[in-house]
C-alpha cells in the first residue's frame, strides 16, 4: 500500500483533504543534484541506465517532497526503439538527422519487439519502486503519437511545424500509417511500464495546440483514445495537450482519469469544457514561479479555490523552468499543504 496516496485518490474522484501535487519537468535542471549528474553522463545515458534513472526520479521526492513521482526518462525513447535516429543535444534539443518524408522511410519504421529496446526503461521502473518503498505513487509517461510525429518528420524542434502539417496534408495515407506505428509502440511501451510498477500514465500531446480543432481530431485526438482504451482497464491515465484547451469536450468523454490544463485556460473554461466532473490537473504559469515566495503562495491558494479542492491535481501548467530557485519550487508544494479549504 503506498503510504501517500492523495494523488491516486484524486485520480479516483474521492473527496480528500487537499488536493495532491506534483511538477512537470520535477526531475530536471533546476536541482543542483541534477545539474551534477548531467554534467557527468550524456542525455541518452541518463535514461538508459536504470540507477542513474531511478536516482533522478527521486531526488524531488527527497528535496521539494511532491505527492508523486514521475520517471525520468523521455518522449523520445519511443521514436529510437522504432528504428529511428535521434540524437540529443543539451541545449539544442532533439535531432533527427534523417526525418521522415516518404512513404518509403515511413515502411521502414517499424514497432518493435519493447522488451529488447526498451527493458532498461522497466529495469528503471522497478529500482525506482524500490527506492521510493511505497511512499508516493509512481508516474510513467509517453508523448502523444502526434507529438513524436512532429519530431520524426520535421527533425528538430520548431515553433509552427509546417513541415510535419505539410506532410499529413500532402501525405495523409503515410501520415497515418506512421502515426499507427507510433500508437501501437506507444500501448505496447505504457502496458509494459504498468506491469513493471507505474501507478498512473500521463500522455504529453506537447505540440497538439498547433493543430486546428478539427485537424487535431484526424492527427491527434483519435491516436491519444486509442492509447487511453487500451490502458483505462489497467491504469488511471492523464491526457495533457498544451494549447488543446478546445478538444477537452471530447477528451473528458474518453476513458482518462484526469486532463491536464495549461495556464492559457481559466479554471472557470476548464471545468465548464469538460462537463465539470473529471479530474483536472494544472496549470500554474512555470514562469510565475519567479514572482516573491509570499506571491507563490497567494495564487496558488487562489488557483485551489478556482478549482476546488476535490477532482484536482495541482501542477504547472507546463514543465518548470530549469531557472526556477529550489526554494520556490519547495514553496509551491508547501502552498498545495498548507492549504486550508
Amino acid at each position: 500500500m503506498i503510504k501517500n496516496d492523495l494523488f491516486l485518490r484524486a485520480l479516483n474522484n474521492e473527496t480528500v483533504e487537499r488536493p495532491p501535487v506534483w511538477m512537470m519537468r520535477q526531475a530536471g535542471r533546476y536541482l543542483p543534484e541534477f545539474r551534477a549528474l548531467r554534467d557527468k553522463y550524456d542525455f541518452f545515458t541518463r535514461c538508459e541506465t536504470p540507477e542513474l534513472a531511478a536516482e533522478i526520479t527521486v531526488q524531488p521526492i527527497r528535496i521539494v517532497k511532491p505527492d508523486a513521482a514521475i520517471l525520468f526518462s523521455d518522449i523520445l525513447v519511443v521514436p529510437r526503439a522504432m528504428g529511428i535516429h535521434v540524437e540529443l543535444k543539451d541545449n539544442l534539443g532533439p535531432i533527427i538527422p534523417n526525418p521522415i518524408r516518404t512513404m518509403e522511410q515511413v515502411n521502414q519504421v517499424f514497432v518493435p519487439n519493447i522488451e529488447e529496446t526498451l527493458g532498461y526503461v522497466m529495469d528503471a521502473v522497478k529500482l525506482t519502486k524500490e527506492m521510493l518503498n511505497d511512499e508516493v505513487p509512481l508516474i510513467g509517461f509517453a508523448g502523444s503519437p502526434w507529438t513524436i510525429f512532429c519530431y520524426a518528420v520535421e527533425g528538430k524542434g520548431s515553433k509552427s511545424f509546417d513541415t510535419a502539417k505539410g506532410f499529413c496534408f500532402s501525405n495523409p495515407v503515410a501520415a497515418h500509417t506512421l502515426l499507427q506505428k507510433i500508437t501501437d509502440t506507444t500501448i505496447l511501451y505504457l502496458k509494459e511500464k504498468v506491469k513493471a510498477g507505474c501507478n498512473a500514465i500521463q500522455i504529453f500531446d506537447s505540440w497538439g495546440g498547433m493543430l486546428s480543432p478539427e485537424d487535431y481530431k484526424e492527427f491527434s485526438w483519435q491516436y491519444i483514445n486509442q492509447i487511453v482504451e487500451a490502458l483505462a482497464e489497467e491504469t488511471k491515465v492523464i491526457v495533457f495537450g498544451k494549447g488543446c484547451w478546445f478538444a477537452l469536450n471530447d477528451m473528458a468523454k474518453s476513458k482518462a482519469s484526469a486532463l491536464g490544463v495549461d495556464w492559457t485556460c481559466s479554471a472557470r473554461n476548464a471545468r465548464y469544457l469538460s462537463g465539470g466532473k473529471i479530474t483536472l490537473q494544472g496549470n500554474f504559469d512555470p514562469s510565475r514561479l519567479l514572482s516573491p515566495i509570499p506571491t507563490i503562495k497567494k495564487m496558488v491558494h487562489e488557483m485551489i479555490d478556482e478549482f476546488g479542492k476535490d477532482n484536482y491535481i495541482v501542477n504547472l501548467g507546463h514543465g518548470i523552468l530549469p531557472n526556477i530557485p529550489v526554494d520556490h519550487a519547495k514553496a509551491f508544494i508547501e502552498a498545495v499543504k498548507e492549504y486550508k479549504n
